[in-house]
């Protein structure tokens, strides 16, 4: 319903380089390049100038996009009325999110879209953040689940209707016999001058975990890095440092170490906030409707006290 050049523009835009947007769309630098020569021939308007080695958008690009968003949205609301007509939903419908969403809120969703439309093809796909706002802004996803960062396009971005879900607290995992673990509470300042074990720097969880630390008044100290739940715990239990892991995470139970739920003095006690995203304008979409059901539904029963050990 909306001239594809135009969704290339888009990614040119949240991306700010040729080469990132082509990455988001499977397209190739020069095929990106070719579309927006197209779209400004046709709109008689320069898009785009060299930057230094970069490019920057024009102002009249800028009219483009801003028009752009308005009609993305109107056609995202026609194909949500046009499917709510629809007795009987066909063709594909894709959700995407985070591991830990991945693995506790997206198949309960899936499962309840294949149910209900039996015709709907349903694909799931676990992804970074980032990479779930690609996927959204380049229509290979309806619907996705995320963490909110200091990157995430914040709640007034106009291309998406975001839906806090919970907030899920982090907890401190320590070695078995470690000294905070005789403390009646901890907070994460009480662990300022641990060694640590983040995820690799430029991961959601590296910049989630600084991010905390920072607002407790420290910079960890940063011994080792692990993407994974379990390696981190692995390196945890051979004394190797200490963890931040959401109280989703669910670890391994025989290895010798102490979750400790934080208190939160004098900074809040560090959580992450996972959102459900879709394009503006989708949302009374009837798959994305159920989908979205399911997903809080489920959300609120997903956080029992943390166990400990």
């Amino acid at each position: 319903m909306i001239d594809p050049k135009l969704r290339v523009l888009q990614l040119v835009a949240h991306h700010g380089t040729v080469t990132a947007a082509a990455q988001a769309l499977h397209y190739t630098p020069s095929a990106v390049s070719h579309q927006l020569r197209q779209l400004a021939a046709e709109l008689g308007v320069e898009l785009i100038t060299q930057s230094g080695r970069g490019i920057r958008l024009t102002a009249a690009a800028t009219t483009v996009l801003r028009h752009a968003e308005v009609l993305s949205a109107q056609a995202e609301r026609a194909r949500a009325e046009l499917a709510a007509a629809t007795d009987e939903p066909e063709g594909s419908f894709t959700v995407c999110g985070f591991s830990t969403a991945a693995t506790h809120l997206l198949p309960p969703a899936a499962a309840a879209l294949r149910d209900h439309y039996p015709h709907l093809r349903v694909r799931v796909i676990e992804a970074e953040p980032a990479r779930c706002f690609d996927l959204l802004l380049a229509g290979d996803a309806d619907l996705a689940l995320l963490i909110a960062t200091d990157d995430t396009p914040p709640a007034s971005d106009t291309r998406f209707d975001q839906h806090p879900l919970l907030d899920d607290p982090l907890d401190l995992v320590v070695p078995e016999h470690h000294h905070l673990t005789e403390r009646r509470t901890v907070t994460l300042a009480d662990a300022a001058d641990e060694s640590w074990i983040l995820g690799r720097p430029g991961s959601t969880y590296h910049h989630l975990v600084r991010t905390a630390c920072m607002a407790a008044g420290f910079t960890p100290d940063v011994a080792h890095y692990a993407d994974e739940w379990e390696t981190g715990t692995a390196l945890v239990a051979h004394d190797f440092g200490i963890i931040l892991v959401p109280r989703l995470a669910r670890l391994h139970q025989d290895w010798p170490v102490t979750r400790i739920p934080l208190r939160g003095e004098p900074a809040p006690a560090p959580a992450r906030r996972i959102l459900a995203t879709n394009r503006l304008g989708s949302r009374d979409r009837p798959a994305i409707a159920t989908a979205l059901d399911t997903i809080t539904r489920t959300a609120d029963t997903l956080l029992p006290p943390p166990a400990q050990g």
